[in-house]
Formats: structure tokens, C-alpha cells, sequence
């Protein structure tokens, strides 16, 4: 059980990164962006073929860069050439597809036998013992997170936080939206890139349908998250994504040990909370508006 628990923790961390980046794109940016499943595989893509060339550290980078590249095409889809924010996300991550089987050496699957990865590395150090994964995977995670907090109280943070606010309100003060959704989704991409990264070195192994239903995921976590803690401050959003990602993480262990609900339906079941997460504002007034509607009829009947 204790295994269990410690795997959970580490997946929880490297794929509250994905949670992060829909937290600057989906609540920050106000933006849905589906470039999220390619560029998952793009980091794990680039991760582990540059660490099977013996360059295990530069891997992350490498990947973040292309996870931002992905961004940038995704932006300048939609603020360059008008095309809709959900199409630009589709047309890039169709077009990912062929790229990550390019960086794969035109193969669906890459592995890593007994090269070094980060985590064997970091395994070397003799820094949290047999909890050295969750060490790193938590203390990157950690990292990201303190670095996009502060980012997003800078200058340029803030005018990114203005846009998804009001695109006119910030062109009127002579700032760019342009530029600003550019750098939050090159951001955003390049965080996703670094989940895909960390966690291809993590399993030794890149798949390019490892991406499948990544933003589904990424989205149950942010608003696990948000339930939990809300969205008051940016501070508290940071910390709701991370909190979320661990406890989707363990309730999808929990449920796989029990064998309460069929892996193959393990999937459906989290499309349909995401989608009652999100409905769920909705679903709230409704409620309230019946009930406020009874208690009308009631008085109207006295």
C-alpha cells in the first residue's frame, strides 16, 4: 500500500505541471488550448531521445523549448491568422503527431534500457533515500510553481492576467494582446513539454499515444484543485493544482487497487466529473432558481 501511495505522489507531481500550464492557459488567458496532448508527447519525445544520446540533463530544456515552440505556432494560428483559439489547438496538435514521430526516428515508441536518466542521477546523490523520485518530482514541481507565481506579479505577468481579463481594456492601455497571449501559451506549452519530460525519464519510455487525453486529465486536476481550495489568489490557484493533481493521483491508484470501477472505464469516469466540475456553477443557480421558484408557488398557494 505504501508503494502504491509513494507512485501516486510522484505522478501527482509531474502531472500537476499539465495542471499548472491549463491553470495559465484555461483560467489566466481565458483560452482553451487542445495543444496540450501533442506537446505532452513532444516533451516526453525530445526528453528521452536527447537522454538516449547521453544528455540526460539537457533533456528537460530541449524539451521546454519545443513544448514553447508548439506555444508559439498555437499563437500566431490565432492571433496572426484569425483562426479560432480551440481550431489553432487542433491544427497544431494534428500537425504534432507527424513532428513527434520525426523526433522518434519515425517510430511510435521509444525506450530507455540502461541509459541515465535525471532520476537515476539524482538517485546518486543518496538524497531522500528510496523516496529520491518523489524528492525530485515533487521539488520540480514545487519549483515551477513558485517561478509562475512570480512571474504572474511581474509587469508582464500582470498584463498577461489583464488580457484574460479584457482584451480591450489592455489594447487601449497600449499593451499588446498579441505579445501576451504569445508568451502565456509559449509558457504554458513549454510547462506541458517539462510534465511530458519528467515523466518520459520517469517511465523510461516515450509512446506517441502517451498524449491521449492528457487535457482531460489536466483539467480533473485543476478543478479538484479549485473545488478544494478555490481560485481567490494566484497563489492559492498554484497551490490547488498541485493538491488537486495528488488527489486525482490517489483516488486513480485507490480505485485500480480496490478494482472498484474497470480500468477500461476509468477514462469515462473522469470525463464525466470533469464535465459535472465544470457544469457545476450551472448546475448550482439552477438549483437555486428552483428552489427559489417553490417557495414562491408556496407563498403564491397561501
Amino acid at each position: 500500500m505504501l508503494y502504491i501511495v509513494q507512485t501516486a505522489l510522484e505522478l501527482g507531481f509531474l502531472y500537476a505541471l499539465v495542471a499548472m500550464a491549463l491553470f495559465l492557459s484555461y483560467r489566466i488567458l481565458d483560452i482553451a488550448d487542445l495543444t496540450t496532448d501533442g506537446a505532452f508527447v513532444l516533451g516526453a519525445a525530445v526528453s528521452v531521445t536527447v537522454t538516449a544520446a547521453g544528455h540526460p540533463i539537457l533533456a528537460i530544456p530541449a524539451a521546454m523549448v519545443a513544448g514553447a515552440c508548439a506555444g508559439f505556432v498555437t499563437a500566431f494560428l490565432q492571433t496572426r491568422l484569425g483562426v479560432p483559439s480551440i481550431l489553432a489547438g487542433i491544427v497544431t496538435n494534428t500537425g504534432l503527431y507527424t513532428v513527434n514521430l520525426m523526433v522518434m526516428g519515425w517510430s511510435s515508441n521509444v525506450s530507455l534500457l540502461k541509459d541515465d536518466t535525471i532520476f537515476s542521477l539524482f538517485r546518486a546523490t543518496g538524497i531522500g533515500g528510496t523516496w529520491y523520485e518523489t524528492v525530485l518530482a515533487g521539488g520540480v514541481t514545487i519549483l515551477m510553481a513558485v517561478l509562475l507565481v512570480l512571474f504572474l506579479g511581474t509587469r508582464l505577468g500582470l498584463s498577461i492576467r489583464a488580457t484574460g481579463d479584457n482584451r480591450d481594456m489592455v489594447r487601449a492601455s497600449s499593451v499588446n494582446p498579441t505579445f501576451t497571449i504569445t508568451v502565456g501559451l509559449c509558457i504554458a506549452n513549454a510547462l506541458t513539454a517539462l510534465s511530458g519530460a519528467m515523466v518520459g525519464q520517469y517511465q523510461r519510455t516515450a509512446d506517441i499515444n502517451g498524449g491521449t487525453g492528457i487535457v482531460v486529465i489536466g483539467l480533473a486536476c485543476l478543478i479538484i484543485g479549485e473545488t478544494l481550495l478555490g481560485r481567490r489568489t494566484i497563489l492559492k490557484g498554484a497551490i490547488a493544482v498541485i493538491l488537486g493533481s495528488m488527489v486525482y493521483r490517489l483516488i486513480y491508484a485507490i480505485v485500480l487497487y480496490t478494482k472498484a470501477v474497470p480500468v477500461e472505464c476509468l477514462k469515462l469516469v473522469t470525463a464525466i466529473i470533469v464535465g459535472l466540475a465544470i457544469a457545476a456553477p450551472t448546475l448550482r443557480n439552477w438549483v437555486a432558481f428552483q428552489q427559489k421558484k417553490a417557495m414562491a408557488r408556496k407563498g403564491g398557494n397561501r
